[in-house]
């Protein structure tokens, strides 16, 4: 069994069976037909991962392992909000007619801020400090930036890390102010466990725990037969993650330098519908 099986769920059979139900509540998201989509939701859910022991990829379902550190790089590593910079078309829906998404996500971690160590963006501090001051617990990024949310497409869902090393080990917590469960949630597990490998990698550590905090964790009201579908669904051991040790320049990954290893799962959930 994958401990990411059991972690995701626990949480859904949490979330349906003492979920707080938003119908008839002012939503903003609505299906293609124009109805409301409503959720369950559960406010404040911690999730924590041991990287050291497994990678926390699905087995109930294929998570697209490709596509989402794809989509990683493009924000972390291209600092992009363009479309047209990234291989899957994920983010279509809020692009404009040139592709930009906006002053989101990639933007900011883009942007250069002064230091008393000279000009950097956010993830060059990230890896700046990691070499220079390891130990300290100032070490962190942040993607909502107030002064710019009106010119964002999207509001950023997963905002902010922290990072923190703890002896030979670079731990980190990905905080996100809401998480459609069936949708995104190992997406972004998986995302910022292949992040936390990374950085811990090109900066001299091993992976150690990666914290996921979710402020609104929820399941949309058409998602629930569909999620109590899959964690009825048998669960196969955790696969096993590889990552080029060759790599010591964050700038010089790609997604072919990380990939799973016997990735066995069930069936893939098709035409799944999304609130928007």
């Amino acid at each position: 069994m994958s401990y990411a099986d059991k972690v995701f769920v626990d949480m859904c059979q949490d979330i349906i069976n003492t979920g707080f139900s938003t119908e008839g509540e002012k939503v903003r998201p609505k299906w293609e037909d124009g109805e409301y989509a409503y959720t369950l939701k559960k406010f404040g859910v911690v999730n924590r991962y041991d990287l050291s022991k497994e990678f926390p990829a699905l087995t109930l379902r294929r998570t697209a392992f490709k596509s989402c550190t794809d989509e990683l790089l493009w924000i972390w590593q291209k600092k992009s909000n363009n479309i047209n910079e990234l291989n899957s078309h994920i983010w279509d829906s809020w692009a404009d007619d040139e592709g930009s998404i906006g002053k989101a996500y990639g933007y900011q971690l883009g942007v250069k801020h002064q230091y008393n160590e000279g000009l950097m963006d956010q993830v060059d501090r990230v890896l700046y400090d990691l070499k220079h001051n390891p130990y300290s617990r100032r070490i962190m990024t942040n993607l909502y930036v107030h002064q710019d949310l009106h010119e964002m497409n999207l509001y950023p869902c997963a905002y902010s890390m922290t990072f923190n090393v703890t002896g030979d080990r670079l731990n980190a917590i990905l905080n996100q102010r809401s998480n459609d469960i069936l949708t995104a949630n190992n997406w972004n597990v998986v995302q910022y466990a292949v992040l936390v490998h990374m950085i811990a990698q090109v900066s001299g550590f091993k992976a150690g725990e990666l914290v996921h905090v979710i402020a609104d964790a929820h399941i949309y009201d058409r998602h629930i037969p569909l999620v109590k579908e899959l964690i009825e669904r048998k669960q196969h051991p955790a696969p096993e993650f590889w990552i080029n040790p060759d790599i010591k320049n964050f700038y010089d990954f790609t997604v072919d330098d990380v990939r799973l290893d016997n990735y066995e799962t069930g069936p893939q959930i098709k035409n799944i519908p999304v609130a928007v």
